[in-house]
């Protein structure tokens, strides 16, 4: 029984990994079940047997994709990089691009007011995580903890991202990252 169970939960992770990656590459309408289960290797009967629906999938995919990075981003992990490494890596033109991390607070900014309220409510309990380590990261670099800063700093973050990702010029997205960077490192 055990390896059934076993079986299962890993089969559900496969697919969340599948529709993390997708969803945050393409969006929640460019996405299907079909092609989810196919880049998961999977048949699309066997996604009955783990989401309702694929609002659903999409709801935990946004909390797998957050769950993938968070731990790393922890300071109290003593691999998480510094405040200025994680801001100098967000808002560069390789996460920009995001072939190998997309976080999706900034990749599926606009996309995510357009979803019920279970999608709003994971991308909500992601973005409250992502403020919680930066108010700790922040804690640790200037010994206070200021919740408002935090918010400023996410905010520059994500948004800067996003924005980088909206522009189709090069240079101006590139500028744009390089100048959400200065402004955060000159506070």
């Amino acid at each position: 029984m055990a390896w059934k169970e076993q079986h299962k939960h890993n089969t559900r992770q496969k697919i969340l990994r599948s529709a993390a990656k997708l969803f945050t590459k393409q969006g929640f309408d460019h996405v299907g079940i079909n092609d989810v289960m196919k880049d998961a290797g999977l048949t699309r009967g066997a996604f009955y047997a783990h989401f309702n629906s694929k609002s659903e999938l999409y709801a935990e995919a946004i909390i797998a994709a957050a769950i993938q990075t968070g731990d790393k981003l922890n300071p109290d992990n003593p691999e998480a990089p510094s405040l200025d490494q994680l801001v100098q890596f967000y808002l560069s033109m390789e996460h920009r691009q995001g072939e190998h991390f997309r976080c999706p607070l900034a990749f599926l900014a606009t996309d995510i007011t357009q979803r019920d309220e279970q999608v709003r409510d994971a991308y909500t309990l992601v973005f409250k995580g992502f403020l919680k380590h930066l108010t700790a990261h922040l804690q640790r670099r200037n010994g206070d903890l200021d919740r408002t800063r935090s918010m400023q700093v996410a905010v520059m973050m994500i948004g800067g991202l996003a924005i980088s990702r909206a522009v189709n010029d090069e240079e101006l997205a590139k500028n744009l990252l390089i100048s959400c960077h200065q402004n955060l490192l000159d506070h």
